[in-house]
C-alpha cells in the first residue's frame, strides 16, 4: 500500500509531456481539474476521459503505474460513495432496504463524485510523474511571480512545496523499511480490532517522525552551509523559456476547455440516458 502512492514521484522517460515547460503542465493540470466541475454532464467526463488517456499515452508513463496510485484512496472512495449513496435523497427510489433508500439522485451524485476523485488523483499524479521537483519549483515560482509586488514570499512558498513533494517518496520508502523491520520482529498490523491496529502503528509512527525531523534538520544545515538566503539575486542554470511545443500545448488545452464547457452545457448527456 505504501509503494502504491504515486503523487510526488518522478518517472523518467523521453516524451513530449516530459519536455513541456513546467508552467504549461501546472496550468494544464489546474484547468483540467476545473473542467471536472464545470458541468454535471456525462459529455464533460467523456471528454475528460479522452483527454486523460491521451496525456497518459503521450507521457509514456505505464498505465499500470498511474492506476497504482488509486489503491491508496480505495477505502476513502468506498466510504464516500456509500455515504452519498444512502444519504442523498431526490428522484425516483431505486432500492429500499429497511429505512435506507437508494435514489436516482444518490446514484448520480455518487457516480460523479467517484469519477472526480479518481481523475483528481490521476491528473495530479501525471503532473508530478512527468516533472522533476526542481522544474516544478521553478514553474510555481514563475507563475506566482506577480504576487511579489504584494510582498508575498513567492520563492519561499515554491521552495516549501518542492521540498514537501520531494519528501513524499523518501518518507514512503522510510515507512516501508520501518514496517518490514517491525514485521521481522513479530509485529502484526493486519489482525485484531481497530484499537489493536492503532496501537500497532505506534512503533511505526514514532521512528518515522524522528527520521523526518532528522532529515529536516540535515536539510536546514545543508542549506545554511551553502549560504542559502532566499530568492533575491538568485539565478538559474536552466531558465524557463517557452518553446513552440509549449504554445501548441496551450492551444490544445484551450480547445479542450472550450469543448468541455460547450459540450457539457449545450450537448449534455445524463446518467439515466443509458
Amino acid at each position: 500500500m505504501i509503494r502504491d502512492i504515486t503523487i510526488g514521484q518522478y518517472y523518467k522517460a523521453k516524451s513530449q509531456v516530459h519536455q513541456l515547460d513546467p508552467r504549461v503542465k501546472l496550468v494544464g493540470t489546474l484547468l483540467f481539474l476545473i473542467s471536472l466541475f464545470l458541468t454535471r454532464s456525462l459529455t464533460t467526463y467523456i471528454l475528460a476521459t479522452i483527454w486523460l488517456f491521451a496525456v497518459i499515452k503521450s507521457s509514456k508513463v505505464p498505465f499500470r503505474f498511474v492506476i497504482r496510485g488509486l489503491k491508496a484512496i480505495v477505502i476513502l472512495l468506498i466510504v464516500t460513495a456509500v455515504l452519498n449513496l444512502f444519504m442523498l435523497k431526490g428522484g425516483n427510489v431505486l432500492i429500499r432496504i429497511w429505512k435506507l433508500t437508494i435514489t436516482e439522485e444518490g446514484v448520480a451524485t455518487t457516480f460523479y463524485l467517484a469519477i472526480r476523485l479518481i481523475y483528481l488523483i490521476i491528473g495530479s499524479s501525471i503532473m508530478t510523474l512527468t516533472t522533476t521537483p526542481t522544474a516544478l519549483t521553478d514553474g510555481i515560482e514563475a507563475l506566482l511571480k506577480p504576487l511579489t509586488k504584494l510582498h508575498v514570499p513567492v520563492h519561499e512558498i515554491a521552495m516549501m512545496m518542492s521540498i514537501a513533494l520531494r519528501f513524499i517518496p523518501i518518507l514512503l520508502e522510510e515507512t516501508d523499511k520501518i514496517m518490514k523491520a517491525q514485521l521481522a520482529r513479530g509485529a502484526d498490523f493486519e489482525n485484531g480490532n481497530i484499537i489493536h491496529r492503532v496501537k500497532a502503528m505506534v512503533p511505526i509512527l514514532v521512528p518515522l517522525f524522528v527520521s523526518a525531523f532528522r532529515r529536516a534538520n540535515d536539510l536546514a544545515l545543508a542549506m545554511e552551509a551553502r549560504c542559502y538566503h532566499g530568492g533575491d539575486g538568485r539565478t538559474r542554470m536552466k531558465p524557463l523559456r517557452y518553446q513552440r511545443r509549449d504554445y501548441i500545448a496551450y492551444a490544445i488545452l484551450i480547445i479542450y476547455m472550450v469543448a468541455s464547457f460547450v459540450g457539457g452545457k449545450y450537448f449534455p448527456l445524463h446518467l439515466w440516458v443509458f
